[in-house]
């Protein structure tokens, strides 16, 4: 009953925070600039997959899933951070992080810390496409020995973004719809431990871009600030796929956004019961992009 409480008491100061951040960006203009852009596409920070853009940034993040365990099914609580920061305006370095709260058995304390870079390779403006290259590493034995692996874990990763807004004008209502996507292989460190394929898309369907680029219809706040969407992550293993099916929404301005999203398992090795993301994220780059935001080299 301790840990149960335990992650009760922790889920509520996780909810406490992101809300706490939401409200400051909640008080900023409302106008999405977000860092992502291709001509007039915004590609929202989103939650599974990431997005093909860099930033100077931060991102807070609550998980809640139930998966197969050694005893039955496992309830897991996940509170991620991370910040990226960019050394040119193409180049970012990010530092990230995770605590983790599970039963069955009952553990907690850090994953491996982990450390990344990603570039932004390509971007074609009129076309709203954007690609990016990347690489992050899962350092061993650098979080709690409960949680954490002895191993690392490379993962090169290759990033792309297209919006749809270059489509005709007889498929004008299928222009704020954006398509993204991530894949790459996770390479361990560890004698006899497998390897993986990671990959996963999002569909989005951006009501700011609906309002400011294709019919003002003029819809009220916070539905003019929203955009729908579907996260579909997935990793191939040992001949087995898993995954999740993610529907729903980001809400975005010029400094931040906010999103929330139910994870539905596509099998049983994924999940047991349908699980929840919730998001804070800043954008740097916006809020101070002559100080904290600015990029450490002017390349």
């Amino acid at each position: 009953m301790q840990t149960h409480s335990t992650g009760r008491a922790s889920a509520r100061a996780a909810s406490s925070l992101i809300a706490a951040t939401f409200g400051l960006i909640a008080l900023l203009p409302l106008h999405a600039q977000a860092h992502a852009i291709a001509g007039d596409r915004v590609f929202p920070a989103t939650m599974a997959v990431d997005d093909p853009g860099v930033g100077d940034e931060a991102n807070l993040q609550f998980g809640h899933v139930r998966v197969p365990g050694d005893n039955g099914d496992q309830s897991v609580n996940t509170f991620d951070f991370e910040y990226d920061k960019l050394i040119t305006s193409r180049l970012a370095l990010s530092v990230g992080g995770t605590y983790v709260m599970q039963n069955n058995p009952t553990a907690h304390g850090f994953d491996n810390f982990d450390v990344g870079l990603k570039y932004l390779l390509y971007v074609n403006e009129p076309h709203e496409f954007m690609t990016s290259i990347g690489v992050d590493a899962e350092l061993g034995d650098t979080g709690s020995h409960a949680i954490g692996d002895s191993f690392s874990t490379i993962s090169p990763t290759v990033y792309i973004g297209k919006g749809m807004g270059d489509l005709p004008d007889s498929l004008a209502y299928l222009k704020p719809v954006a398509i993204t996507g991530e894949f790459g292989p996770s390479l361990t460190t560890g004698a006899g431990q497998p390897n993986a394929f990671n990959y996963g898309f999002t569909v989005q369907y951006s009501l700011p871009y609906l309002e400011q680029h294709v019919h003002a219809l003029g819809l009220p706040q916070p539905f003019s600030n929203l955009i729908p969407l579907v996260e579909i992550p997935l990793s191939r293993s040992q001949g087995q796929t898993t995954g999740t099916v993610n529907p729903g929404f980001i809400w975005i301005n010029r400094y931040g956004q906010f999103g929330i999203e139910a994870q539905i398992p596509i099998n049983h090795a994924s999940g047991s019961h349908v699980g929840i993301l919730v998001q804070a994220h800043v954008f740097f780059d916006d809020i101070a992009p002559t100080t904290i935001g600015k990029p450490l080299f002017n390349w």
